[in-house]
């Protein structure tokens, strides 16, 4: 039987295993440092770890865990929700789904502001991709938002924050990844994505409207006016995202498809889509899938070394050690979710969401199971939280998106996106004030 050497020194010895966990923190920094890409930074601390701290055999394990890691069928659905996103991204139909918006919104303190807010909602719910709802709302919004004369600020900070949602609503490419990685149900994390997504969305359309109040030459005089008829034909624009969305998510809600079964729904629906719409061409199809291969082979790697480390973790006794340490404090779990929040909006600064889960899941969750915290809960908190990171320089994504579509300076954008900053970090006190908000709809499912 093979047992690690820390934990065989003695459990009740901290220095035997912060010690390790210190030195290998370090050594993870200096590879990201040096530009050593993520996935390889994991197997590189994983492999110290394995061949420092403990006697087992490193070689053997390092291929088990790889192929333990690629070798999931849950795993089949993150490359065919990419692919679904890449479709609609070259496609007219995410431009559909912003004019058809426009007819409803007049009326509303704000105005088309609220097209970035909702259309980032409705688009996140079928990309399942913070970047591409950056990407498409953005090239369609900025151009028109700032020719009618809305505040430059307030279109790019509505943007900034609104395409975060992307991680929250399902399909949540984040939310898969960290259901692997926990060993949850991928069902029950995106059906708790939905009420929080919602109640964020509307922080963030009541911020606009108060903005809009306290602010009004922010927002241009009304000089369109649509009447009923031009609301019900927009439905005609809006009509093909819908029933997207409801094919994909209303399978999954209603038990009929597991979400690996409604990714390929989604992929088939969006195809058919474009090809009614006349999009779908062969440079359009192998252009949306060499891309979403690109993207989904990235994930799959850093999966693959994260795997790694944390039977490397486990072995070494790190996480059982580092929890025993936070323990000792007393820390209350509100503390402790507090000192959490700190820990990956700091991380967030340097790295991309998907990395920030996998690079921590191995050491956070013994302690959040200790803590008696929901790991379903725990997987929301920490979505929002990295939804806060994706708006934070220096490497806050969303903010390098907008920059590429703008070309403005990177610091504009993140003072623009400030107050839906803030509105994160209600959107995280509420949930911890009210965990029902999360837990509700996957307790009765």
């Amino acid at each position: 039987m093979i047992r690690p050497v820390i934990l065989a020194r003695g459990a009740n010895n901290m220095d035997g295993s912060i010690l390790p966990g210190i030195v290998l923190l370090g050594f993870m920094f200096l590879l990201l440092a040096c530009g050593v890409w993520v996935a390889l930074a994991l197997l590189g601390v994983g492999l110290l770890g394995m061949l420092v701290f403990t006697t087992s055999p490193a070689g053997p394990l390092l291929a088990t865990a790889i192929w333990g890691s690629s070798n999931l069928w849950s795993l089949a659905s993150l490359p065919m929700f990419i692919w679904m996103g890449e479709i609609l991204f070259r496609s007219r139909l995410s431009n559909d789904m912003f004019e058809g918006l426009v007819p409803w919104m007049p009326r509303l303190p704000g105005r088309l502001l609220h097209v970035n807010i909702i259309g980032c909602g409705i688009f996140a719910a079928v990309s399942g991709s913070s970047a591409a709802t950056a990407v498409t709302i953005g090239k369609m919004s900025i151009p028109e938002l700032i020719r009618r004369g809305y505040s430059e600020k307030m279109v790019l900070g509505t943007l900034a924050g609104s395409a975060t949602l992307g991680l929250l609503f399902p399909p949540s490419i984040i939310l898969i990844v960290y259901g692997i990685a926990t060993d949850q149900s991928i069902a029950r994390l995106f059906v708790a994505g939905v009420l929080p997504g919602v109640m964020l969305m509307s922080l963030f359309m009541g911020y606009v409207m108060i903005r809009a109040w306290v602010c009004p030459h922010e927002i241009p005089p009304l000089t369109e006016t649509y009447t009923w008829r031009d609301r019900l034909n927009s439905l005609k624009r809006l009509g093909p995202v819908i029933g997207l969305i409801g094919g994909v998510i209303g399978s999954i809600y209603s038990g009929m498809a597991s979400p690996t079964d409604a990714a390929a729904v989604g992929v088939f629906l969006s195809l058919c889509l474009a090809w009614f719409s006349d999009d779908l061409t062969k440079r359009v199809f192998f252009d949306g899938l060499m891309s979403a291969t690109r993207t989904s082979c990235m994930i799959a790697f850093i999966l693959a070394g994260a795997s790694f480390l944390t039977m490397a973790m486990g072995f070494t006794g790190i996480p059982a050690g580092l929890a025993r340490w936070i323990a000792s404090f007393n820390l209350s779990p509100y503390a402790l979710l507090a000192a959490l929040m700190v820990f990956f909006i700091v991380m967030g600064c340097f790295l991309d969401g998907i990395s920030v889960v996998v690079l921590t899941t191995s050491i956070i969750q013994p302690m959040i199971e200790a803590a008696g915290i929901d790991t379903i809960w725990f997987g929301i908190f920490i979505v929002l939280v990295v939804e806060m990171a994706q708006v934070t320089p220096p490497v806050g994504f969303n903010l390098f998106v907008l920059q590429g579509l703008t070309n403005r300076d990177i610091l504009f954008i993140a003072k623009s996106a400030i107050p839906f900053f803030l509105l994160m970090v209600l959107a995280v006190a509420l949930i911890m004030i009210f965990p029902e908000i999360v837990t509700y709809l996957p307790n009765h499912m």
